[in-house]
This record gives C-alpha cells, structure tokens and sequence, in this order.
C-alpha cells in the first residue's frame, strides 16, 4: 500500500514539475511569429495588476488586450531601429552595470565598509591640513622627496610649531595661505577615503601620520570631533514671494499669520488654508525628516535646529522660497545600520572605496568561473604602443595573427590581446593624462581586466538567475516603449501646433469655464468679526479700510484674499449663495468666511493657452488610439488558446 502511494506521489510529482517547467516555456502568442511567453505575461499581469486603473481590463482577457498593445509597441520601437540608437544603449548599459552591482558587490568587504562608515557618520571631524603634491605617476626621487618634505614638517609640528602657519608656509593646496589649511567640518564621504581614514583614527588635537592619496601626502591636525545632529520632524507655513504677480504682500501675509498663531490659533489649520507649499499644506504643514544638510535651504534649517522644545515656533524666516513659519513637531534618534543599509551599501559601490570593492569582487568572479593568466602583456604592449598615447594620438595597427596571444582565460572566454589593443584605442581619447607610457599601460590593463571580468559576469547573470534576467528585460521594454512613444506620439504632437489648433477648435466644447465669481474673500478669526465685516461692506468700506479697521500691528483679526474663482474652487465656502454683495457668514475650519461679489461671470469657453496642457495631453491620446490601431493592422498576433487556458489556470 505504501509502496503504491510512493509511487503515486512521484508520479504526481513528476506530472507537476514537468507541467511547470513546460509553462515556463510555453508559447503564449506571437507576433509576426517571433514567441512571447507565457510566463512572461504572468509575471507583468502579477506586477501591475494594481496599476490598471479601466475594471474591464483587470480580468485575465482584458490584460491580454494591454499586453498585446505592450508588445506591438516594442515590435515598432525595434522596426524603427530605435534599440541601436547610442543614446538608448548607453542608458541601458547604464542601467544593467547599476542593476548587476546588487549580484556583484554582495560580498563582506561591501557590508563591512558600509558599516565602518555608519559608524564614522555618526560624528563630524573639524580638521585642518597640510598637502605636499605628488602624483602616483610620480619618478621614485619625486615622490621620496615629497615625502622626506612632509617628514620634515611633521617633526616641526609635533615639536609644538604653530600648525596654521605651517600649513602658510609649506602647503601646496589651492588657498592654505588664506585659510592655514583649516577645512572646517566633514564627515563620512566629503573626503577620499585614505584621508577620512586618518582622520577620523586621530584624537582631536593630535597631528596625524602621514597618509597618501591621488594628490600627494598630507598631514592632518584634528581640532575637533563632534556628534552629527539627529533628524527633526518641523511642520511649516510657507508663503511664495515668487507666484508671479500677488494680490497681496508676502512678507506682510507671513506677519499676520505669525500674529495670529501667538493669538492661539491652529498652526495646522492655517497651513491648509494659506501654505503654498500644498504637498505638505494637505498634511498641516508637516515635512520629512531631515538633518542639517538635507534641504537647499541653510536659513530654513539653521532656523528650525534653534528651536530647543517640541511645539516652539519659530518667527518668520526668509529663504530662496519665500516665507516660512517653523514649528519644532519631533527630534528623532539616529537611524539604525539596516534603515541605512542600502544607500550606505551604495555609496561604498560608487565611490573611492570601490576600489577595494573592484579588488574583492573580481577575485570573487576568479574563483567562480575560473581565471587564467597568459602571456605578460608589458614586454609587447611597451613596443606595440608608441607614446603617442600619452597625447590621446596613438594609431593602432592590426596584431598578426601569430603575435595576438592569450592575456587571461576567463570561464570558457578567451581575452587576447588585440581585444586590449582595442580598449586602448577608444579609451585613450577619454583617460586622464599620463606623462609614463608604462604607467598608463598598467592602469589601462587594470581596468580592462576589471571590465573583461564584470562583462563576463554579467552575460552569465542572465542565466544564472531569472529575476535578473526578469528585470532587465522589463527595463529595456521600458526604455524602447519610451521613445517609440516620444518618436510617434509626444514629439509629434509637441511640435505639430497647426494640427493641435485645429484639435482644440474641434473639441473645444470639453474646456469651458464653470460660473465664476470676482470675489474678495474675507477669513475672521471669530464670527463676531466676520458679522462686524458684513456691516462695514454693506456700508461700502472697502477691503483696506476693513483691515485697518480690524486688524493691529499685535493682533490679526482679518485676512483678505482677492480673485477670479470658479464656484466650486476650494477657496470659496461650500454651499455659497452666487449673487452680487455680501454673503452670509460660513465657517470653514476654525475660521469664518464672509465673500463679497463683485461680479458674476458666465460660463464661457477657455483659450488655447489657458488649458493647451490639457488640449495637449488630450490630442496625444487620441493619436495613440490611431496609432495602436494601425498598429494591429501592420502586425500578425496569434495567441495560442490552449496556452492561454493554462496561463488563466496557474493565475486562478
């Protein structure tokens, strides 16, 4: 008996593994009988499903029809030759060598560097320097002069010298005299990595070892080490002194909003009411977290670090924005490892720690696929280049077949070297000068090896791993879509402005102006004032004369906002009785609202140039209906039913 059920659940097994593997590669459709696969259109029907916004189009049949439209555009965009355009390969490539950095960089030295600069980013180092220049390229007497110089000056400094004045007197950096070699605060990444490194290993007030970089040796005072600020949540009110051409006066507006809170009214309420900024106006002016650094506006941060309690507020302050009222919501602890984990991990990929990143990464692939070396390349290379090369000049002569020996082996690839001749050939023009042939080789051969390796890596990626293969594919689609788009659609409609003048005047009808109103809208902070209003503009004063009248230079009773409103506008009261003079009194938020009528306009049709977005957006959609449609016609789809009933049973 038990041997019967093995046998059963084997073979259902072996039933299901093969139905799956057969659906992996089962053909859904083609198109002008190129495949497209099954498994393909249930991992796109998966992912954005969400995203389909028609309930029509959500049901497996529905989708089919977007997908099929989806995959007619990526036949075009290839028909158009749009996939070897160099602009479309570079963003690609671009792309895949971001992408394949998630598979490649997953080793510790990547975590450990991410963690050591997590550590380090917790304090700022104020610091001052020494700098004696001498490049890498740099003759052996060179550089042990260079450095037997910094020696020298770092005996003097030990010995009690002023560092400042030594830093006048030997410094070779732009601009020591000035500043005696102060630099001020930094943290993790404002400097090349062997330089934060010393620095951060010197105690405050001690002088450093010596330490090399790319631009010679340094010497480093530490004269301060501080801790970072922690985050802080503020809400704000901000009012825009660059709306174009205001009926009112930013600064004076900030001021009475100012009044009025000291007066006790709701910080949050006035912000939805007044804020300019609307992305946070909607959330009672509150922002992001962020510490000193993070926005563009050093006025608005230095302004709202001043703030020493939760619920202070700050006065007015003045950035490149406009005005601001700040208020002190929450001071946040500093962020763990893991919420920085991966913008760390991402700095440490792309900067001057890569290179130890590069180191342990190409060892990595070394041992993965297996890696060869072969003939020295120098003793060739040192002839076979001329130094021309150092002028970006050199002309490259074919290698005869019998001299093109193996540089390296890696996996089942071989590298010779005409493929290094031809690095050298286009990467000349864009390297940075040399003045050593031999050093310019060694450099040259480094990175082609690197480049050589991850090239390698990166084609078996695609069947290594399918979720890889998966995204770049999704990504390139993507790119093609683009501007097989951009070609036909956007571009087309963009510069075609006769054609959408004469859309606009055939559908004209669609953009009309609801009833509007040229109104003055009155906001009083209690109903008494608002009723005080409504006798003083039945009276004939005007809104100046109101403000006046109500308003001290302590304390805001009042604030005005002329214009041209649509009655269903957000500004206005809701349920507001449309006839000239004064309305009655509607509250709204904590406030009460008094709106006097100067004119009723009647409902009429918008220009071209009040609504050309709209008119655009709208002429661009109907010429991608035409377009898809000619589309269909130009392209044979055949989808497979028997296929399709699978695909629907698997999303079942």
């Amino acid at each position: 008996m038990m041997k019967n059920f093995l046998s059963l659940f084997i073979l259902v097994f072996l039933s299901t593994t093969a139905i799956f593997a057969q659906n992996k590669k089962e053909v859904l459709m083609t198109i002008n009988g190129d495949p497209v696969y099954s498994n393909e259109f249930e991992r796109v029907y998966k992912k954005n499903l969400d995203l389909v916004q028609d309930e029509s189009q959500k049901d497996i049949d529905g989708y089919l029809q977007l997908f099929i439209d989806y995959k007619l555009k990526i036949a075009e965009a290839q028909a158009q030759n749009l996939d070897e355009a160099s602009v479309y390969k570079s963003e690609f490539n671009k792309y895949r060598d971001q992408l394949s950095r998630n598979y490649l960089f997953e080793d510790k030295v990547t975590e450990e560097l991410a963690k050591e600069a997590y550590e380090r980013s917790k304090f700022e180092i104020d610091a001052s320097h020494i700098l004696i220049r001498v490049d890498y390229e740099s003759v052996p007497q060179d550089t042990l002069a260079a450095y037997n110089k910094m020696k020298s000056i770092r005996e003097r400094a030990l010995k009690g010298e002023d560092f400042g004045e030594l830093a006048k007197t030997f410094s070779e950096e732009p601009g020591a005299k000035e500043r005696a070699g102060a630099l001020g605060y930094f943290t993790v990444f404002n400097m090349v990595y062997p330089f934060e490194s010393e620095a951060y290993n010197t105690k405050p007030g001690e002088i450093s070892n010596i330490v090399r970089t790319s631009f010679g040796y340094h010497l480093i005072k530490v004269n301060d080490r501080r801790e970072k600020l922690p985050k802080i949540v503020v809400s704000h009110i901000m009012i825009s002194d660059k709306k174009g051409a205001r009926t009112f006066n930013p600064e004076e507006r900030i001021n009475e909003l100012y009044t009025m809170l000291k007066q006790g009214e709701s910080f949050e309420s006035l912000a939805k009411q007044f804020s300019d900024d609307k992305n946070s106006a909607v959330k009672g002016g509150k922002l992001k977290p962020f510490t000193k650094g993070d926005l563009r506006a050093p006025e608005f941060e230095d302004a709202a670090y001043k703030l020493k309690n939760i619920g202070d507020i700050s006065k007015p302050v003045k950035t490149d924005f406009g005005w601001h009222i700040i208020r002190l919501d929450e001071k946040l602890p500093m962020e763990t490892f893991e919420e920085q984990r991966l913008a760390l991990e991402k700095k440490v990929s792309e900067g001057d720690r890569s290179k130890l990143v590069t180191t342990a990464t190409n060892n990595k692939i070394k041992e993965k696929y297996g890696f060869k070396k072969g003939t020295s390349f120098i003793p060739f290379f040192d002839t076979y280049v001329t130094d021309e090369v150092l002028k970006r000049k050199w002309q490259m002569e074919p290698i005869p077949a019998n001299e093109d020996k193996t540089l390296f082996t890696i996996g089942d690839k071989k590298v010779v070297y005409s493929d290094f001749a031809n690095f050298i050939d286009t990467r000349q023009k864009t390297t940075r000068l040399y003045r050593q042939k031999e050093a310019l080789l060694v450099a040259l051969y480094d990175e082609f090896e690197t480049e050589q390796l991850k090239d390698y890596f990166k084609d078996r990626l695609k069947d290594d791993n399918e979720d890889y293969a998966a995204v770049l594919t999704e990504y390139r689609d993507g790119l093609l879509i683009f501007d097989v788009m951009n070609k036909n659609i956007w571009q087309k409609a963009k510069e075609d402005t006769l054609a959408v003048q004469e859309y606009y005047a055939k559908t004209k009808d669609n953009y009309k102006w609801k009833q509007r109103v040229d109104a003055d809208i009155y906001s009083a902070t209690s109903k008494i004032y608002a009723q005080q209003i409504q006798t003083m503009l039945d009276k004939g004063k005007t809104s100046e004369e109101i403000k006046i009248a109500l308003n001290t230079v302590d304390k805001v009773n009042v604030i005005i906002t002329p214009g041209v409103f649509e009655i269903d506008q957000s500004e206005l009261p809701n349920n507001l009785e449309i006839k000239k003079g004064t309305s009655a009194v509607y509250p709204s938020n904590d406030s009460f609202v008094v709106v006097f009528i100067k004119d009723i306009l009647s409902p009429g049709y918008k220009t071209l140039d009040e609504v050309k977005g709209k008119v655009l957006s709208n002429y661009q959609n109907d010429l991608e209906k035409s377009w898809m449609e000619s589309l269909r016609k130009k392209y044979t789809v055949q989808v497979d039913k028997k296929a399709l009933k699978h695909v629907k049973k698997e999303l079942k």
